[in-house]
């Protein structure tokens, strides 16, 4: 347990938190405790106390939702059992088991961690919140729920979910969206946590943010801590907690081209190392700014993505022979749009059917030619996804 953080003196003066006496946070303990002990959901992760499987469950975790995790989670641990395996896995392995889940350096970075518990630990999780916070891709909130469910350290695990349950808790004051704001919440864990169980704290925390004390369609009323909690005592839970607006996303716009040969298979690219989605399988992907630079002249009248005029089409055939040797006939009407979402960027992704003109001698070595049949052996992100279900289906064009 760390010894740097703010007294009760301090929280109140700095912050103006109102930190309980001793007797009320042992009964807040209790109270919490005893609610997760009879109500507490059933998860895989939770039937263990192997460090690796809670450090592959929490980083599962991060940025989506639990339903959604069970079953990578699953397919995970059976297709790489050890901390060992995940160390020698081949990438593509590796990125076919994630395919789906998104945030694809999440699991870059488990295997370069995994690579360091098995170089610098000889194959043993490191136990120490220090230690753990030095492998890749570990923050403070994974540290603090791997240290604390798996080893029993006093270690809070800080995320947005638990800073809204704070904030509704003591009428916090604190934006929770700017990342100074973590040290503040993790000095009130500090004094909240339950010693004798810190991971079953940490834990009943986070089923109550993701059952009752949720984003929205929040009634405090229902909650089994209601009694201590002041934004319900004073009538103030609609404002808590207080987080500024994200800034907006930039909004970019591709042309995905379904490029068919005589055989009927279609091209695919190899996303490089450089790229978003690098090392995934996608249709070739045009940026719409192909368009401007290529023609020197941009329209004051927002285009038309849907439908491509014959002046843009002769530009994207030109860039496809360029950057792909392929001389490919366009079908000017889009097949439809899919959207994905990055973390700072919108992508709108234009689907365009072509088929080939003239056998091209040698495509790029990142490259191939592939038969729907045998998409299932590639990588493929969860746009390109959408993308062949886009396909399929049937249009008027």
């Amino acid at each position: 347990m760390q010894n740097n953080n703010l007294n009760k003196a301090e929280l109140k003066e700095q912050y103006n938190i109102e930190m309980w006496t001793d007797d009320k946070i042992q009964a807040f303990r209790e109270t919490l405790l005893n609610w997760y002990d009879q109500e507490k959901r059933d998860l895989p992760w939770r039937r263990t106390s192997d460090p690796y499987k809670i450090w592959i469950s929490e980083i599962m975790l991060q940025q989506t939702r639990v339903d959604t995790v069970i079953p990578y989670f699953e397919r995970f641990v059976k297709k790489f059992p050890t901390v060992q395996d995940l160390a020698e896995a081949d990438d593509d392995s590796l990125l076919k088991v994630w395919e789906g889940l998104g945030y694809y350096s999440r699991v870059r970075n488990m295997k370069q961690a995994a690579i360091q518990v098995v170089s610098e630990y000889n194959g043993a999780f490191p136990s120490e919140p220090e230690e753990i916070r030095k492998l890749k891709g570990i923050g403070p909130y994974t540290a603090g729920a791997i240290s604390s469910i798996a080893f029993g350290h006093i270690e809070p695990a800080v995320d947005g979910n638990l800073m809204r349950v704070l904030s509704r808790l003591f009428e916090i004051e604190v934006d929770i969206a700017k990342p100074a704001s973590r040290s503040v919440f993790e000095a009130v864990m500090y004094h909240l946590l339950d010693p004798s169980r810190p991971g079953d704290f940490n834990q009943a925390l986070m089923d109550l943010g993701a059952t009752i004390c949720t984003p929205k369609n929040y009634y405090p009323e229902n909650s089994p801590i209601k009694d201590f909690n002041a934004s319900y005592v004073n009538e103030t839970y609609l404002k808590y907690p207080i987080k500024s607006k994200k800034k907006k996303k930039k909004t970019v716009n591709y042309f995905a081209v379904a490029i068919q040969n005589d055989k009927g298979e279609y091209l695919l690219e190899k996303r490089t190392e450089q790229k978003l989605l690098s090392n995934m399988w996608t249709f070739p992907l045009l940026e719409e700014t192909i368009l401007e630079t290529s023609s020197n002249w941009k329209s004051f009248q927002k285009p038309d993505l849907y439908a491509i005029d014959p002046s843009d089409l002769n530009i994207l055939q030109k860039y496809l022979q360029a950057s792909f040797g392929i001389e490919a006939e366009i079908n000017a009407q889009s097949k439809g749009m899919v959207s994905h979402v990055f973390t700072h960027l919108h992508w709108n992704v234009y689907l365009y059917k072509a088929t080939v003109k003239k056998d091209a001698e040698m495509i790029p070595a990142n490259c191939n030619w592939v038969s729907e049949e045998e998409f299932d052996d590639y990588v493929f992100p969860v746009m390109q996804q959408k993308l062949c279900k886009l396909l399929k289906e049937v249009t008027l064009f």
